[in-house]
């Protein structure tokens, strides 16, 4: 004899709702700021953590915030992106 199996389903595709995507800040923080301007300058993380007094960990993970905000993926990216969003002044 052929057993025929039933599926129930608890809920159904029809009343799913995806949820809304927070967008990300587009500004910078003051201390974000500060550090692409001491990236601009050509400073290490090591050095930037010991001009600001924060670890260098802390330089890092600043940095990549900046660059989840700025949608980027290399340091060149960072700072064109930041001159052109007049973050950084180039004399």
């Amino acid at each position: 004899m052929a057993r025929t199996v039933q599926r129930k389903t608890k809920h159904s595709l029809a009343n799913v709702t995806v949820p809304t995507r927070k967008k990300r800040p587009e500004s910078l923080t003051s201390r974000e700021n500060e550090i692409v301007e001491l990236i601009w300058a050509g400073f290490k993380n090591k050095e930037i953590g010991q001009r600001l007094k924060i670890s260098v960990k802390t330089v890092e993970a600043h940095r990549a915030n900046m660059m989840k905000k700025m949608r980027v993926s290399n340091t060149a990216q960072l700072l064109k992106t930041a001159i052109q969003a007049v973050i950084i002044k180039v004399a």
